[in-house]
């Protein structure tokens, strides 16, 4: 049989799809048409509801992270104003985006920097070395690495540190700083190779962080050290406080202990077991800080856990494939909404355990979870998204997640050990984690 494709089989091809009335059909209509809304199944689409048993207190407008990969963060500070509110009876508040982008940019390019620095030994064509050269300042990040930033640096309002051009739309700060990154990376590792001692490699680092400060900030502005900020509540009330820190601003008018919120990840490829901690490695932001750490649990316990916190009053971050079964204007994430199968004329029959382990999946999005529909029984049915994307989609920019497509879609929950059976909590505690290659799709969020 010919490896190669023949005429004569091409020439079948033609005549089977051109004798097909349905795949004639379907062609008809997608050659001007979007596929997503000629697959849309209507016996779905009619049922779609944006009522909620269980939906927490304090919910404000849609942020929108714009052109930029901030998702984590923006889902971070969205957990973050819900109590803030709560404390101060707010209508609507917003930290300032731009603000954690920056440190976490500078960290994030340190954390590169002393990667290279650890990986001398590897020629510079390895898979591992080529992996950091790709996306060193990537905008993506993970729970972790967002604990990092706001254990080191903490938060301020919006109106402290605005939005810029770059922080809405990121792509050329992220390309002309990259381009420095990959030429300090060879600078380093040339002095590693000709005999540079450590002290003397550490310096010429600094120097190359200046300068990447230096173009953070002719992008983003300069953080503040301290500031006043002044409200007015619901009922009209004002306040000022003043002389604050962004340390003093998280710790006085947020006041979570991030340090007892517990990272669960479901994902059932063959190489992970659940009721295992692991560890991404090479992923992070803040040298010292806190390793990634996930612990692998079968999707009911995580759906469990995160309607405790929802019956809490407290919201979920969450991370997920946001792209997949999706309909970003009616704001649906729904396994059934589009029937592809009957559209093609073919089944996609790869399970979740296949679609991460052959590159069809992976964590692309985080958001929060601010509400959950409960039958009768207990069990959930659908589950409130609040997205950073704006109020176009959904409603005002709050979507619904259907409980069959957490299952396929969605892999992580971050929710306080409080919601935790005890022994959960003691292994996500006490255990070393697996380490994980770069690569991995658990790693993904943070690209």
């Amino acid at each position: 049989m010919s490896k190669k494709i023949l005429k004569k089989t091409i020439n079948d091809f033609r005549k089977n799809t051109l004798d097909d009335a349905q795949v004639r059909l379907a062609r008809n209509a997608s050659i001007r048409n979007e596929v997503i809304e000629l697959a849309m199944d209507w016996e779905h689409f009619r049922k779609i509801d944006h009522s909620f048993s269980d939906v927490i207190t304090g919910e404000m407008p849609a942020t929108n992270q714009k052109s930029s990969g901030r998702c984590w963060g923006f889902a971070g500070l969205n957990l973050f104003r819900i109590y803030l509110g709560r404390k101060h009876n707010l209508k609507d508040f917003q930290f300032s985006q731009s603000y954690f982008m920056f440190w976490d940019k500078l960290e994030k390019s340190n954390y590169f920097l002393e990667s290279i620095l650890r990986t001398t030994d590897e020629p510079w064509n390895s898979r591992l070395v080529m992996h950091l050269l790709d996306n060193p300042i990537q905008d993506g990040g993970q729970w972790d690495m967002w604990v990092n930033l706001i254990n080191k640096y903490g938060v301020v309002p919006q109106s402290e540190m605005p939005e810029s051009y770059s922080s809405s739309k990121s792509m050329r700060m992220n390309r002309m700083v990259t381009r420095k990154l990959r030429e300090y990376a060879k600078q380093l590792r040339e002095a590693k190779h000709y005999g540079a001692s450590d002290s003397e490699l550490q310096s010429r680092k600094t120097d190359m962080l200046e300068e990447v400060y230096q173009m953070l900030t002719i992008h983003l502005g300069i953080p503040p050290e301290s500031f006043n900020w002044q409200i007015r509540n619901k009922k009209k009330d004002f306040f000022r406080f003043e002389k604050l820190t962004p340390q003093t601003f998280f710790r006085d008018h947020v006041g979570l202990n991030l340090d007892e919120y517990v990272c669960l990840i479901n994902c059932p490829m063959g190489d992970k077991e659940y009721n295992k901690v692991y560890t991404v490695e090479f992923l992070g932001n803040v040298v010292d800080g806190h390793r990634i750490r996930y612990l692998n649990v079968e999707s009911n316990a995580m759906k469990q856990a995160a309607i405790n916190s929802l019956k809490n009053d407290d919201p979920v971050w969450f991370g997920c494939d946001v792209g997949k079964h999706f309909h970003r204007d009616l704001g649906i994430m729904d396994m059934d909404l589009f029937d592809f199968d009957s559209f093609y004329g073919t089944k996609f029959g790869m399970d979740k355990a296949a679609r991460l382990e052959y590159g069809d999946s992976q964590m692309t999005h985080a958001m929060l979870f601010t509400g959950v529909d409960l039958d009768s029984n207990g069990n959930p049915t659908k589950w409130r998204v609040e997205n950073s994307w704006g109020d176009k989609g959904g409603e005002k920019g709050y979507h619904i997640m259907t409980d069959k497509w957490f299952d396929e879609y969605n892999y992580e929950v971050v929710v306080h050990k409080s919601c935790l059976p005890d022994e959960l909590v003691d292994l996500y505690q006490i255990s070393e984690p697996i380490p994980l290659k770069p690569w991995d799709p658990m790693g993904a969020l943070a690209k």
